[in-house]
């Protein structure tokens, strides 16, 4: 029996990163001899078992046979006799198959998996192995965005043949947008999409949002020339946001791609078409509630945003009360969305443009605090007030013309025109 860590672990190690989990596998062990050990078996279709200490995961050394179209469809074949080699030999990725001999201190690298992690290059192990698992394509894109390595020339023709021969259409919802999420937290996000997009995979997958490289851009404001490239450079500016910020950034155009009856793309009123394409991704997807509900108030008040000095007071309420899903405000990730979106346009006299920029998000939660602080019984003769159907319109009133008086001494501070 010997053990070794494998995996995720030793390739955020030789990167210099903490790893967050560490995975073990063993060669030359059995089922019994590992529950005798008072390891847990987790594991159904193989055994994977918890250390009785650590809780760290520990799989006997196994082989794979292909049973089926999707990528769950394999057979696990394991015994005392399958070698670290062979093992390691099923993954997917060479920076993903190095092991590491904890008692002699010593790496094993079968597939030069250290020499490309040095050149920040992701390179398939086996061709055979790897076209059986169509996930990997979705996996190699993901990579490629979370630790900025390049694909190497032979696992990117792979990965566009396994596309072009349909093999993405037998992935599930849940795995996709688990890469997309995974995808998300990086800070290259758009990597992701732009080498899926070259692969082909994103015409299949989420073809609303390969639809935005046909829509072509004002090279005044966006010189990437196409919503999409403009989408990738806002995301871009998002790295350091969270995941559902990002998903806000790129589904906040979907509504500039052309519909059926359109023969040249209107950006005119993009906000409101925004809503038809963002539910049909998400359904596909199975995007969870609270992501598909910010990208649809992303894409609807995002040009709102740039309008905010010139809005009237109530109309400036709706907005921050538009931004509430329950009881819970979403005003500090859609002014994220927004200034992804700024930063990632081309301004004049960008300075300027950025102080303005603060300034509305300032007005913003202003307006929020003081609309918060405002409830029924701050209405003058609350008790006498009949609470009838008219009782929600008079406080309404009542909210506008209390954060009028606000605003108008907030922007006299600020040196904003009242």
């Amino acid at each position: 029996m010997k053990i070794y860590r494998v995996g995720g672990s030793i390739r955020d190690e030789l990167l210099g990163f903490k790893p967050h989990d560490r995975d073990y596998v063993v060669v030359g062990s059995t089922l019994e001899e590992m529950q005798n050990l008072g390891f847990k078996q987790v594991g159904k279709s193989f055994p994977v078992f918890l250390h009785p200490a650590t809780k760290e995961e520990y799989a006997l050394a196994r082989k794979e046979i292909k049973t089926g179209f999707k990528h769950t469809d394999f057979k696990f074949l394991f015994s005392p006799e399958i070698t670290l080699r062979e093992d390691l030999e099923r993954r997917d990725l060479t920076c993903n198959a190095i092991a590491y001999d904890e008692q002699s201190k010593e790496y094993i690298d079968y597939f030069g998996g250290i020499d490309d992690i040095k050149n920040r290059l992701l390179k398939h192990i086996n061709s055979k192995h790897f076209i059986e698992d169509p996930l990997r394509v979705l996996r190699v894109c993901r990579f490629a965005a979370q630790l900025d390595f390049c694909v190497d020339d032979t696992t990117f023709e792979l990965c566009r043949e396994m596309v072009k021969k349909g093999s993405l259409k037998y992935l599930s919802a849940e795995r996709i947008w688990e890469e997309v999420f995974k995808a998300l937290q990086s800070q290259n996000s758009q990597k992701f999409f732009i080498l899926m997009n070259e692969l082909g995979a994103l015409k299949q997958l989420m073809p609303e949002i390969e639809d935005l490289c046909h829509t072509k851009e004002k090279l005044q404001y966006h010189p990437e020339g196409t919503t999409f490239g403009h989408t990738m450079n806002a995301l871009k500016q998002a790295k350091d946001e969270n995941p559902l910020i990002k998903f806000g950034v790129l589904t906040h155009d979907f509504g500039k791609a052309l519909t059926p009856s359109q023969e040249q793309p209107s950006h005119h009123g993009h906000a409101q078409r925004a809503e038809k394409p963002i539910k049909a991704l998400c359904k596909r997807l199975k995007v969870p509630t609270k992501f598909l509900r910010f990208a649809l108030l992303s894409a609807k008040f995002h040009m709102h945003y740039f309008d905010i000095f010139e809005m009237r007071t109530a109309k400036i309420a709706d907005l921050v009360e538009a931004l509430s899903i329950g009881h819970v405000s979403y005003l500090t990730e859609y002014i994220a969305v927004c200034r992804a979106d700024f930063e990632g346009s081309n301004i004049q006299n960008r300075l300027k443009a950025r102080k303005e920029f603060n300034q509305k998000a300032d007005l913003l939660y202003f307006a929020r605090n003081i609309l918060q602080n405002i409830n029924a019984k701050n209405l003058p003769n609350f008790d006498q007030i009949p609470k009838d159907e008219r009782f929600a319109k008079i406080l309404r009133e009542y909210k506008i013309e209390t954060l009028n008086q606000y605003l108008g001494d907030f922007k006299r501070k600020k040196g904003l025109s009242v």
